[in-house]
């Protein structure tokens, strides 16, 4: 990314200044980090209520089949067969309506993204893929993705239009009174509904822990889809420091911190992303590393820690064992609102990956007693559906 290029705004931006909110460069965007209620109370909030957040500089797209031949199974494995050799996931075997986070793995199984993959319920959209990849390397994604098409395909990119999750236990009634139906979705799940005769498609989905959606709509509805959700008393806007607070505490990786192109699944603690059917077949990116990483060839692994006392343990604090020997770094690390107390991850050896092990931080060269917990360190509360 080039860092002297001008900032990106997105769809909501004028919306962001009429709320007050406090704006900062982040994706190469112009983002807001905080409104009025601050950090704190957007975290609060949203655990309680419902937080509204423009997550629009994130990179939307569809893939589409070019050549359909009517038949839903045949075109989805079509289309699905241009991206699973990027990914470790398994999208042949989506279900219409079903969502799937999965990994952008390099040839040495190193992640180069993590994304969400969905295969649209509607029959009229089965040969497509629905593509939610990261801000700050959705140019390279989208590059690499249309390239693996070539002709058997097109990209077509949703991002100038508005992304907004809305995140919390009132989340998903705020949004039904709006588009009724969206409550029957279950977790990883999507659908298309419509807003002021415009198309949007609705995932239930979030990056939180909470119970929430996900709603991509046009450039020209998403402000009055974001002024809508904010006239219910239940909602309120939330900026990118409580958003960095909520995945800490729910245990979410952040792509640039705690994945980049050197980390693996397996050190990342990602191995559901994996699929077992793709692993058995050997036709995962840099799946020899990732093989023998299952097979306990494995060096490091990300952990949960809880700072026992003193500050909190930011990105870039050494780790060390309890007599001093520094082990690995943090890669995320904050204070826990939900649980009044400072929370980090990052990697260490497997051998002090067990909950419980003591651990210290060190946090401008003085050791704190921490210990290695289980993560989430809050509990996620998605609402999965009973299967039919």
């Amino acid at each position: 990314m080039d860092t002297n290029a001008p900032l990106l705004r997105t769809a909501l931006h004028a919306a962001h200044g009429a709320a007050q909110g406090k704006m900062v460069p982040f994706g190469g965007y112009d983002m807001p980090v905080q409104y009025p209620l601050g950090v704190l109370g957007e975290h609060r909030w949203t655990r309680e209520h419902a937080g509204l957040f423009d997550v629009s500089h994130m990179g939307p797209s569809f893939l589409v089949l070019g050549s359909k031949t009517g038949d839903a199974e045949a075109d989805h494995r079509a289309v699905a067969a241009l991206v699973e050799p990027l990914v470790c996931g398994d999208i042949a075997g989506l279900k219409p309506g079903q969502n799937r986070y999965t990994l952008l793995l390099n040839a040495g199984g190193g992640i180069d993204d993590d994304l969400m993959i969905g295969r649209p319920a509607e029959p009229e959209r089965q040969g497509d893929l629905y593509i939610v990849v990261n801000a700050g390397t959705k140019d390279a994604d989208f590059a690499r993705i249309a390239a693996a098409a070539g002709a058997h395909a097109r990209l077509e990119r949703a991002d100038t239009g508005g992304l907004l999750a809305l995140q919390g236990p009132e989340a998903v009634a705020v949004a039904a009174a709006i588009f009724p139906g969206v409550e029957d979705l279950g977790f990883m799940t999507l659908k298309a509904f419509e807003f002021e005769g415009a198309p949007v498609l609705i995932s239930r989905s979030g990056y939180t822990g909470e119970d929430g959606v996900e709603i991509l709509t046009p450039e020209h509805t998403a402000v009055r889809l974001w002024d809508r959700l904010l006239s219910d008393e239940r909602v309120k806007p939330i900026g990118l420091g409580a958003r960095d607070s909520l995945r800490l505490e729910a245990g979410l990786p952040l792509y640039g911190h705690d994945l980049d192109s050197s980390v693996s699944p397996v050190e990342a603690d990602l191995g559901f992303a994996i699929s077992k059917k793709r692993r058995e077949r050997g036709d995962i990116p840099g799946g020899a590393r990732i093989a023998a990483e299952l097979g306990r060839a494995l060096s490091r692994v990300r952990v949960g820690l809880r700072v026992l006392n003193g500050a909190p343990a930011r990105e870039g604090a050494e780790i060390a064992d309890d007599q001093g020997r520094v082990i690995g770094r943090v890669t995320s690390g904050g204070f826990a609102p939900t649980l009044s107390a400072p929370i980090a991850m990052g990697f260490v050896p497997p051998a002090f990956r067990a909950p419980g092990m003591a651990l210290q931080v060190l946090v401008r060269g003085k050791a704190q007693p921490a210990e290695v917990v289980s993560m989430p360190f809050v509990p996620h509360r998605y609402v999965r559906k009973a299967k039919a």
